[in-house]
């Protein structure tokens, strides 16, 4: 049995696999806002599900954020109590077994790539576009951890043909300007339809008014920018949007329609799909940490 955690923000997840890849039991619970709650959390979630069951199995967990390859410290997180945190070796003892972990987006992709949207796809990109916007890259099956461990990390680059209007770009919690995520991220697009204090872009499809569709419009061309740089550059056949934006119908007609302009090829053969697990994908692929 192959038992994975995804370590969000607001909820914590966890799932068990059995040999065939099929679920047998799924239980979501409030994430703490402490590490030793995280701790204490993940745990109980691990045992309460092999005491269910019966059996004993592997464990992986998706973080938000990525471990150093110098420190191993947990770095980078938005669930700021991880940061500075031995979190996998403190997992390993509380749980008595080795916990292997990786980004949370890295464990989406690993996903959609195993049995999702991008199944049988050699090069996968899965975007997460949420309250954040990160990514994982696998290639042939395997997650693309990067030497620095932090390949995917797309939403931190700057925001690729920028217009006057946009240029320089607002500033980014991670201390530069003009990042990805600044733009493409779902209170950024919110803010962008209804000013400076929105945060909720969900129901903008929904609406006739000028700002909302304008707002969509920028979105989308501003989403296809970002990912024609993707494509220069790793060329994947399948893109896989996830995270609250990905239910916005519109990306899967307009971002390819707009997306030839910036790519540097003849031809775009990229597929861009929508997750097939949605927001089930990364404790599904925290469990196949361990395939």
């Amino acid at each position: 049995m192959r038992i994975g955690v995804d370590l969000g923000g607001t909820k914590t997840e966890v799932a068990a696999l059995d040999r065939a890849g099929q679920v047998r039991l799924r239980q979501r619970v409030p994430t703490p806002r402490s590490y030793a709650g995280v701790i204490e959390t993940v745990r109980e979630l691990v045992e309460g599900a092999e005491a269910e069951l019966g059996e004993a199995g592997t464990v992986g967990v998706g973080i938000p954020g990525s471990l150093s390859p110098a420190t191993g410290l947990v770095r980078g997180a938005n669930s700021t109590w991880l940061n500075g945190g031995h979190l996998a070796e403190d997992l390993s003892a509380a749980l008595r077994r080795e916990v292997r972990l990786s980004n949370d987006a890295n464990c989406l992709a690993l996903s959609e790539a195993a049995d999702g949207a991008a199944q049988g796809a050699g090069s996968v990109f899965c975007v997460i576009l949420g309250t954040g916007v990160g990514a994982g890259i696998v290639l042939d099956g395997r997650i693309l951890e990067g030497a620095n461990r932090i390949a995917g990390e797309w939403g931190h680059n700057p925001l690729p043909w920028m217009t006057a209007e946009e240029h320089p770009g607002p500033q980014c919690w991670c201390g530069q300007r003009g990042c990805i995520e600044t733009f493409l991220c779902g209170p950024a697009l919110a803010a962008d339809a209804d000013g400076e204090g929105a945060r909720d872009a969900s129901g903008l499809p929904s609406r006739t008014d000028p700002a909302a569709h304008a707002a969509l419009a920028r979105h989308a061309d501003r989403l296809a920018r970002a990912l024609a740089h993707v494509v220069n550059l790793l060329d994947p056949e399948v893109v896989v949007l996830a995270g609250g934006l990905s239910n916005m119908a519109h990306l899967y007609e307009e971002v390819p329609r707009l997306l030839p302009r910036h790519v540097f090829s003849d031809v775009v053969r990229t597929r861009i799909v929508p997750a097939r697990h949605g927001d089930s994908s990364g404790v599904l692929g925290a469990a196949r940490l361990w395939s």
